[in-house]
């Protein structure tokens, strides 16, 4: 006979208690919902380029709500538009300092920018 897939159920017709699908966490609570928004766009990834070290983060056109000045073009990204906040890793006063003076970039601003120094 085939080996079946189907998870098991207990006699009552339920899931059996503290398996997948039973809207409770490991430990008895509920299991909070997932924002895929966040967990897809909501982590900064270290980019090196001969300029420096760059924290890059993504965010979506769903959560780009203000205006900003793209440093690359001078023209404004406008809400509704995706882009990248970056700031610099190894900024000379420190991480701190170097997350406060963060920028909003055109992605295609940033990917292309040049690495002359102005």
């Amino acid at each position: 006979m085939p080996r079946s897939n189907r998870p098991r159920r207990a006699a009552s017709g339920k899931a059996v208690a503290g398996k997948a699908g039973s809207g409770t966490g490991k430990h008895g609570g509920p299991v909070p919902e997932l924002d895929l928004e966040r967990a897809r766009t909501g982590v900064a990834r270290s980019e090196s380029a001969p300029d420096g070290e760059w924290m890059v983060r993504s965010i979506t056109a769903s959560r780009a709500e203000k205006t900003y000045i793209c440093p690359g073009c001078s023209t404004a990204v406008l809400p509704g538009v995706a882009h990248l906040v970056v700031w610099s890793e190894d900024h000379l006063f420190g991480a701190a300092a170097g997350l406060a003076e963060r920028r909003h970039w055109h992605s295609n601003c940033w990917t292309s920018r040049s690495y002359r120094y102005r």
